[in-house]
């Protein structure tokens, strides 16, 4: 383990790193597999890291990496304070923390607060211990209805499908209590009104911390106190949002979660500089700033880009009020497309328009449950807007958020066979949600596969099958063509490096409703043009553009960067 010494000398110690950085987000599983097992892992990442230093990111963002059944995608965690075997060992993520530091690059790691894994070793000790046990006390166990308790405690669903109740078997063998999971059966709810989870959270964020982490994504962040009375609500009566007062839902975002990150915050200010953290908080926007708040996780995850329609007014509309949101709280925006739970964005913007971030569309037909039918998807279109979106987004003030692949310009894998998918939402909603494997397909880093391999990925093939058009988005196929979407975000990123500076742009006016433009401090200009007619650009230096620009015009569905003429 490397001594604070150590860490010190392999990262900045710029408090506000955070504000403005770009952020790679890496599913371990499926980045890069230096084992040959199919599974992506932590040397994997630490070969890669000259790609990562290339690419300009700033940061990375470690989905899980902890031991795990893989009931949800290591979601399910069985020990916080370890390495899954089949990823690696702590002296593997030691090593690749200081390659990553050496390389000028932050660490964010994922930690999972909301529920353990049915294995960890805390639940073990729950189902072998009595009713009413200290042991039982973490986690939330209620008696069934019913004259034998065989009925669940009540009507909830799970967010996976099914009933968020499972009866267990107590240890002389006769049917028991219930235990309450939001998530997979594989994923018991921690009972966040116990000292005790509160105080090993704590030695957690330390351990990691102590290790080099720079910073932490909170998973589930608004879903961690709840209100578990006896007279639990119906699941009729939770839907009828006009009973629940802000804070008041018994599962979501209530009030007192933030007495959690207040903890929290503590010791990430017992480091110099002090431990970062952002929230994944799916809550209304009003209700974002506290979660973001300096006394709390200090950034808050803004999914409004990512499921907004590519509208220039929606788009505007959405950058202003998350602008004025930050400066009235003291933290920092954040800016999203893609990540490992959504349809790829390059392939949602060649969807019909209404097109949700799982695949749906508005007439109530969904992409993905048909097989992520090629021929609906206008690939060519969605790379386009994808790139523009994603340029515009890059010189907004505030944290970029990538997801892995994008810079290769990914499309969605929607045709992968029943057998070989893993993701719960598929198995608890089988022809209701297909699921989120087909972002989390593993990277093609060769355009040509050894015999029974991957696209590079490793060298006996990968967890989720391929699909031979990969091929033509290999790394290797882009790394040297200046014309490809890889040497395009290496461009954007390195100039967005450039803009790093005062939070603020000034709008400009425009005669084209289509078109958004605004100035960056330095006299950047930045106009994304969302229809589909050329408009003319400022005066200036083109520094980069998402579309090749001719005559001094701006192709449609594009975005570039201008340098005023001094």
């Amino acid at each position: 383990m490397p001594t604070s010494a150590e860490t010190a000398a392999t990262t900045t110690h710029d408090a506000d790193w955070w504000r403005q950085a770009a952020v790679y987000q890496i599913y371990p599983r499926s980045f890069a597999d230096a084992s040959g097992d199919g599974i992506g892992d932590i040397k994997g990442i630490t070969s890669k890291v000259p790609y990562l230093k290339a690419l300009g990111i700033d940061a990375v963002w470690l989905s899980p990496f902890y031991p795990s059944a893989l009931a949800d995608g290591g979601y399910d965690v069985d020990d916080y304070r370890n390495v899954d075997p089949r990823l690696g060992t702590l002296e593997d993520f030691d090593e690749m923390v200081g390659a990553l530091h050496e390389a000028g690059i932050k660490v964010i790691a994922d930690i999972v607060p909301n529920h353990t894994s049915d294995r960890h070793e805390w639940f073990t000790e729950a189902l072998a211990s009595p009713k009413g046990s200290a042991a039982r006390n973490r986690y939330i166990f209620r008696d069934g209805l019913g004259a034998n308790g065989e009925l669940p405690p009540n009507d909830w669903t799970s967010i996976f499908g099914g009933g968020a109740w499972e009866r267990v078997t107590e240890p002389d063998g006769t049917p028991g209590q219930w235990y309450f999971h939001l998530f997979a059966k594989e994923q018991p709810d921690l009972n966040w009104d116990n000292p005790e989870v509160h105080e090993d959270f704590l030695a957690t964020l330390r351990f990691w911390s102590d290790r080099g982490v720079d910073g932490f994504r909170v998973d589930v962040a608004h879903g961690l106190k709840k209100d578990m009375d006896a007279e639990l609500p119906s699941l009729e009566t939770i839907h009828r949002a006009d009973l629940f007062k802000d804070g008041e839902h018994p599962l979501w975002d209530r009030d007192e979660v933030h007495t959690i990150y207040a903890e929290w915050r503590k010791v990430f200010n017992e480091y110099n500089p002090p431990r970062t953290a952002v929230a994944e908080a799916w809550v209304h926007a009003d209700r974002r700033a506290r979660y973001a708040s300096p006394e709390g996780l200090g950034q808050a995850f803004n999914f409004d880009l990512l499921q907004a329609d590519f509208d220039a007014d929606v788009f505007r509309a959405i950058i202003t009020k998350n602008l004025a949101e930050a400066a009235a709280t003291g933290a920092s925006s954040t800016w999203v497309f893609s990540n490992h739970d959504v349809v790829r964005h390059a392939t949602r913007y060649g969807l019909p328009k209404g097109t949700g971030r799982r695949g749906g569309g508005p007439d109530g037909t969904d992409w993905l449950l048909e097989g992520g039918d090629p021929a609906k998807v206008d690939a060519a279109r969605g790379l386009r807007r994808a790139k523009a979106a994603t340029l515009l987004m890059l010189a907004l003030p505030g944290s970029a958020y990538l997801y892995q692949g994008e810079e290769l310009g990914l499309q969605e894998v929607g045709q992968i066979p029943d057998e070989d998918r893993q993701d719960p939402t598929f198995f608890r909603n089988k022809g209701v949600e297909v699921g989120r494997d087909g972002c989390r397909v593993p990277l093609p880093w060769e355009a040509t596969p050894a015999a029974g391999s991957s696209f590079g990925f490793g060298a006996n093939g990968a967890h989720l099958p391929q699909p031979e058009w990969f091929a033509g988005y290999a790394a290797s196929v882009q790394a040297d063509d200046e014309g490809s979407t890889l040497a395009f975000y290496r461009r954007a990123l390195a100039l967005r490096h450039e803009l790093q500076g005062a939070e603020a742009l000034g709008w400009q006016d425009s005669a084209d409703d289509d078109v958004l433009h605004f100035v960056r401090p330095g006299g950047w200009h930045v106009v994304a043009n969302f229809g589909t007619t050329p408009v003319e650009l400022p005066a200036g230096e083109v520094l980069l553009a998402s579309s090749d620009v001719e005559g001094g015009k701006l192709p449609g569905e594009a975005t570039a960067w201008v340098r005023a003429a001094r």
